[in-house]
This record gives structure tokens, C-alpha cells and sequence, in this order.
């Protein structure tokens, strides 16, 4: 990860930066312009992915993707095109999106996630996990250690009493974000259909991201949610379970679904599921509900919430994106979520101490 020094603004040059075009319009949105007068021009990001044609993402004809109207496009297409041709490991690859995203730069990593996606649906492709575990980088705004009920599963809106700009600010260069994350959640959408099969892969960090991806997806007819769970009825490994558990809650936190919320409810209570699943659907239901914390779901997580177990479950990256320096993802949930009084342990918002 490169640091913050005075010539640079988190891994952004800002000689380079100036010289991009997208600043231009970051700069009058500075001096006070409307962002609605951008609305679907070139530095429209969630027009520019709307605008590529299926044969360009489908052929990686990466020149004919607008690269240049977004903040250190040319960086992330010369990724794509490593990666795309296995010039390049993850970490050069698709590690520059997941990167970007960390340093609150996504526009133009948005602009690689139809191509992450078709990456990773290609089963011969050696990067395809890594692409995976990328693609829905630029739909979250990433915020480390955020475990609260009120906030785990939260996908914010983009606009906010009258607020152009939403819940999501900006990004470092002045970009809009939630721009950048809509955007980010209408490709994947556009990609269900690639996705979904990706619930059954062999590999099981694969069938992770599948349900992690598609949590992002708007999902009116319920065809998400009704895959997710018709591949946990299928599903044996009790980490993927317990993903596909998260990804339905958070499926549902977008689109409110009752019958849902009540079988989630039921899912932690029922002792025949792996502790991995009743902790996910503990922490599923939570999210989803402003009831008060029922007796018995406390003293299931009680019971199941080992540390052991907790270190296991942070391989899913709910739990990861939730941890802290002093705390696993579990482990926070349960404090913010059970326990929302007690105090953060000393430096547990640094993401990268190492964990103890």
C-alpha cells in the first residue's frame, strides 16, 4: 500500500492528477458547481459503464473503455490488460482495484468490474479467484472496523435530503463516490447471470465471492436472494454457508423482505446448523431488525462465538472489512452488536497492526 507523503494524495500523483481531465470538473464541483450539470456526460462514471457494449466487455477490447476521463484510468486498465492475460499477478492485477478502493479512488477501477467478472467466470483463467475477490471492490465504500447493526449490511443511499453527493461524500481526487458505487452495483447487476453459476464452483473461496458480488446486486425479482439460498440448501462447507447466510441478509437489507427476516431468525436458533451458519444469521438478523436482542440469540453467540471459530470466520470478507487491529470481524459484531457500551479496545482502528 503506498502511504500519504506531501507530493502525493494516497497513491495518486498530483502533478499527474492535475493533468487529468476528470479534475477539471472536480475543480468547478469545488468552486461550486452542481454535480447534476456532469449528470451523464464523460466524467459520468456510472454513464460510461452503462455505455459499453456486451462485445467489448466480452472481448476485452479494453481501448474502447473511456479510461482517461476517470483519476489513474490508464493505471487501472494497463491491470486489467496484465491480468486479462496472465502477465500478472493478482497482487499487480486486480490487487490495483482493490488498492484504489482502499485509498477512496473508484471511478475508474469501476470501469474494470465487468472484466474482473468475465475473469473470473472463465474456469481456465489461473487469476480468476483474485479477479473474484476484486470485482465488487468499488461497490462498498470501504469502512474498516464498522460492525454496528445499524451499519454492517448497509448499502446507503446516493442521495440524502437534497444532497447530491449522499452518504458517500467524495472520494481524495473530488470525485462524487456514490457515483462511483452505483455505478460499480448497476455492472454487477447487468452480470447476475455470470455470477450465479459461480455459487457452484469447486473452489470454495470462490463460491465466497460469488455470494459476496452478488450481495451488491440490485435484486427487484428476488432472483439474488432466491440463488443464494437455493445453493445453501446444496451447500456443505460451513464457511460458504455462512457467506451465503451473509449475502442473503444483505440482499434483504436493500430490498426488505419479511419471510426472509423471519426465516433468518429461525436459521440461528435451529442447533442441527453448523455454528458458522446460526452466527451468521445471528448477525444477519440483527442487521436486519431493530428488536431488542432476544435472550437465546445471546446465549447462542455466547456458546458459539469461540475464538477459535472467530479466526476462522474472518476468511469471510464481511468479517474481514469488520475487524480491527484487536478484534476479529466476529468478534467486534458481537461486541458492537450485543454489547454496543463497551469501549473500543486501544488502537483497534488501525487496519494494519498486526492482530493479535
Amino acid at each position: 500500500m503506498i502511504g500519504f507523503d506531501r507530493t502525493r494524495r494516497w497513491g495518486c500523483d498530483v502533478g499527474e492528477w492535475r493533468t487529468d481531465p476528470a479534475f477539471a470538473m472536480c475543480r468547478a464541483l469545488w468552486d461550486g458547481a452542481e454535480l447534476s450539470s456532469f449528470a451523464g456526460g464523460p466524467f459520468d462514471v456510472r454513464t460510461a459503464v452503462a455505455a459499453i457494449p456486451s462485445e467489448v466487455k466480452d472481448g476485452f477490447l479494453l481501448d474502447q473503455v473511456p479510461w482517461e476521463y476517470f483519476p489513474e484510468g490508464d493505471r487501472v486498465r494497463e491491470a486489467v490488460h496484465l491480468l486479462h492475460t496472465n502477465d500478472s499477478p493478482v497482487r499487480i492485477g486486480a490487487g490495483v482495484v482493490d488498492g484504489m478502493c482502499a485509498n477512496d479512488m473508484r471511478a475508474a477501477a469501476v470501469l474494470a468490474v465487468p472484466f474482473l467478472i468475465r475473469i473470473a467466470a472463465d474456469t481456465r483463467h489461473p487469476y480468476r479467484a483474485g479477479a473474484l475477490s476484486e470485482a465488487s471492490s468499488p461497490a462498498r465504500a470501504r469502512y474498516f472496523g464498522v460492525a454496528s447493526r445499524d451499519e454492517l449490511l448497509l448499502h446507503r443511499a446516493d442521495t440524502q435530503d437534497g444532497d447530491p453527493y449522499g452518504d458517500y461524500g467524495v472520494e481524495v481526487t473530488g470525485y462524487p463516490a456514490g457515483w462511483s458505487v452505483s455505478a460499480a452495483r448497476a455492472a454487477i447487476t447487468t452480470d447476475i447471470a455470470l455470477l450465479q453459476p459461480l455459487l457452484g464452483d469447486p473452489d470454495p473461496s470462490i463460491r465466497i465471492h460469488a455470494a459476496y458480488t452478488l450481495a451488491t446486486a440490485a435484486d427487484h425479482d428476488r432472483a439474488v436472494r432466491a440463488s443464494l439460498q437455493d445453493r445453501l440448501a446444496a451447500e456443505q462447507d460451513p464457511a460458504v454457508s455462512a457467506a451465503l447466510v451473509l449475502a442473503t441478509a444483505e440482499v434483504t437489507r436493500t430490498h426488505p423482505h419479511s419471510p426472509t427476516i423471519a426465516w433468518m431468525r429461525e436459521l440461528w436458533r435451529q442447533q442441527t446448523q453448523a455454528p458458522e451458519v446460526r452466527l451468521a444469521a445471528a448477525i444477519g438478523w440483527l442487521c436486519l431488525t431493530d428488536e431488542p436482542v432476544p435472550d437465546d440469540l445471546r446465549a447462542a453467540v455466547d456458546d458459539l462465538a469461540t475464538d477459535e471459530r472467530a479466526h476462522a470466520m474472518n476468511a469471510l470478507p464481511w468479517m474481514a472489512i469488520a475487524s480491527g487491529s484487536e478484534e476479529t470481524g466476529l468478534q467486534r459484531c458481537v461486541r458492537k452488536m450485543l454489547h454496543p457500551d463497551q469501549p473500543d479496545p486501544p488502537d483497534c482502528d488501525d487496519p494494519w497492526a498486526p492482530r493479535r
